[in-house]
């Protein structure tokens, strides 16, 4: 059999194409079905995420009908082939292993396209659309990713601008903080969502849509503040972030006189003047880049280190392969076949 990964992502399709092949998490067993029949394949399991879909699969079959199973996803006719990667054999099982550790994420290391893939192989697995030889290399890739995590530093530090304002936020105790967020759009329900993750309790919301300010504090278990009464509000708060898309001074040097720290994307909504307090901080969307920034490159620097991890592991997998017995689920090489012809002797 052969073992092979098929698929686009952020580095091959525009996010259109993407959203065209999108599956839904209701449909992809039956989908699996279907491509499983279609492709002659003997295990599948189907990726669908924001950032790539994708197909791993053994099949006896030759492989050059592999990238007409992504045409089936999509409803509008078109070519895809531009945009369709397809990897075999060693090839195949590198790439499950650094996807899978983040490697090959649109953000370096990040953590959520692990629980993504195991999802999808749990699915694959209760459907009865894996065997042997796709549980053994999905095991592998979670092995592989667990020693990436454990042994490098592939997951620290900040590499995004709303996790670099959070990290900033978070070097103090967030539940004995309160925080005004200023904004309702989704920068500031991001950045709410990572406060709440990160332990805050006293949250603040305020736009000057009070309805989209209510609507984001109710799904986060804030308080939604309005806009014309946010200045009083902040007299308690401790951190202000402005989330928002407004090129206008937002808050002056008065107004933010008692916060301790403030956080602008934008660099004109908060008075810069206010770096001249003794008791606040201020950054800007320029800091923050500069932060993130610093935190791309620390996890570049753990790349070769978990290249190797990566490498030791396909090597491991595949390496027994080809001494495997008719038992194995797949084969690297072709088996040498003998044939022993019977002359009938005359009687």
């Amino acid at each position: 059999m052969k073992l092979f990964a098929a698929g686009i992502s952020h580095k091959t399709a525009p996010v259109e194409l993407r959203e065209q092949l999108a599956v839904k998490q209701s449909a992809i067993v039956d989908l699996a079905f279907v491509l499983k029949s279609f492709g002659h394949l003997d295990e599948i399991v189907l990726l669908s995420t924001c950032n790539r879909v994708e197909i791993y699969g053994t099949t006896r079959k030759a492989t050059g009908h592999i990238k007409s199973l992504l045409q089936l996803l999509r409803a509008e006719p078109g070519d895809l082939d531009p945009h369709i990667y397809l990897y075999e054999g060693a090839a195949a099982v590198r790439h499950l292993l650094r996807v899978t550790a983040g490697l090959d994420s649109l953000v370096l290391g990040e953590t959520e396209i692990t629980g993504q893939i195991k999802n999808a192989y749990e699915i694959a697995r209760n459907a009865g659309l894996t065997g042997r030889g796709l549980n053994r290399l999905f095991q592998r890739a979670f092995q592989a990713t667990k020693e990436v995590r454990t042994r490098t530093g592939i997951g620290r530090g900040t590499v995004s601008i709303k996790s670099t304002a959070v990290e900033l936020i978070g070097k103090t105790d967030l539940s004995l903080q309160s925080i005004m967020v200023l904004g309702a759009g989704a920068m500031a329900e991001n950045c709410v969502r990572l406060l709440v993750k990160k332990g805050a309790q006293s949250i603040f919301v305020s736009s000057r849509s009070f309805d989209r300010a209510l609507d984001l504090a109710t799904r986060c278990g804030g308080e939604a503040v309005c806009f014309g009464y946010c200045l009083f509000e902040m007299r308690d708060v401790d951190v202000v972030i402005a989330a928002t898309s407004s090129a206008e001074m937002l808050l002056s040097y008065g107004a933010i006189a008692r916060c301790f720290l403030s956080i602008c994307p934008c660099r004109v909504n908060i008075d810069p003047a206010v770096t001249g307090l003794e008791n606040v901080s201020l950054f800007n969307i320029d800091d923050l880049e500069a932060l993130a920034r610093r935190g791309v490159q620390a996890r570049e620097q753990e790349l070769t280190a978990c290249h190797q991890i990566i490498e030791t592991h396909v090597a491991a997998l595949t390496e027994k392969l080809p001494t495997e017995e008719a038992q194995s689920p797949w084969r690297w090489a072709p088996r040498q076949l003998s044939t022993t012809i019977l002359i009938p002797q005359p009687t």
